[in-house]
Formats: structure tokens, C-alpha cells, sequence
């Protein structure tokens, strides 16, 4: 079994985990242009436990949630990426909007997400034995590169690729 696992391996993994007397780490999100502060939030979140479980939305949940532009990089790309990081023990991806579901079936020890998200806001908590908000990286949002990457170009990027050809 890799790094990339299905939610009822994510269940069965947990389970195991717990039992071994390891703590259990869970968080999730879209993982759209992996930046450094994707990277500190997953450091944070190893750093809670044992085992670190990612969630990561789907193509399809990610359209859902940000709109038609998104996501920027496929799925198939960030779960490889996500799987890559030293930090990231498994991957599972989920098609809902939320990870409800999931973090039912993982129930983690701890359930961690960045402070953008206000306690009542994270979907999960119920179910999680400790819930930790961490500190954001400033400047560091998909968002901003987005806005960043947008304000250098003066001309449509879509004229711009086509001549690139």
C-alpha cells in the first residue's frame, strides 16, 4: 500500500494506528499551487501526531466549493505532489464538499486546520478528540499567487500562451 489510499483504507489505517497507541492527525483542503504555506500547515500538522492523513477535494468538489476556474492543477497532480511531502504520511481524496464523512470514518486524535477558519467553522470537530487552528504564513494564499501571477501580465494570457506555441 503507497501513500495514496481510498477512505476505507484511510478507516482500517486509523484503526490500526490507535491501536498501536499513535496518534492520528487529520486535515485537509484543496491543495490548489502547493505553496510554502501548504507546506508549514501540513509541518504544523505532522507535528501533532504520528500518522498525518490528508484529505484533498476532488476536481469536482474543488469546482464546487471556488467555481468553474478551479481547480488550477488537476487532481490526479496535487494528489502526486501531496503524496510526495516528507511531512504527508497518506492521501485520500473525497468528492463531497466537505470532509465530513471522512474525518467520521478516520476519527482522529486531531483534527487540524489553518486559523482562517474560525472552531465553529470546522467541519469535523465533533468527531475529532482535539481540534488545532495554526498560524498562517503571511503572503502565502493560492489566492494571492493567483493575483500575483495576474498583475505581471499586460495582455491576455490567452493571446500570450497561443503565441507561445
Amino acid at each position: 500500500m503507497g501513500k495514496i489510499i481510498s477512505q476505507k483504507e484511510a478507516s482500517l489505517i486509523s484503526k490500526e494506528e490507535k491501536k498501536k497507541g499513535r496518534r492520528v492527525v487529520f486535515t485537509n483542503g484543496c491543495f490548489d499551487i502547493i505553496h510554502r504555506g501548504h507546506i508549514e500547515l501540513l509541518r504544523q500538522a505532522k507535528a501533532r501526531g504520528d500518522i498525518l492523513i490528508v484529505g484533498l477535494n476532488s476536481d469536482s468538489s474543488v469546482g464546487e466549493i471556488k467555481g468553474n476556474a478551479h481547480p488550477i492543477i488537476d487532481e490526479e497532480s496535487r494528489v502526486v505532489i501531496l503524496s510526495s511531502i516528507i511531512h504527508v504520511d497518506y492521501v485520500v481524496i473525497f468528492n463531497e464538499k466537505t470532509p465530513y464523512s471522512l474525518i467520521k470514518m478516520v476519527r482522529p486524535d486531531v483534527l487540524v486546520k489553518g486559523e482562517d477558519w474560525s472552531e465553529e467553522e470546522i467541519v469535523g470537530r465533533d468527531v475529532a478528540g482535539e481540534v488545532v487552528r495554526v498560524k498562517l504564513v503571511p503572503g502565502y494564499s493560492t489566492t494571492e499567487i493567483i493575483k500575483k501571477i495576474m498583475s505581471n501580465f499586460q495582455f491576455p494570457i490567452s493571446n500570450k500562451m497561443s503565441n507561445d506555441k
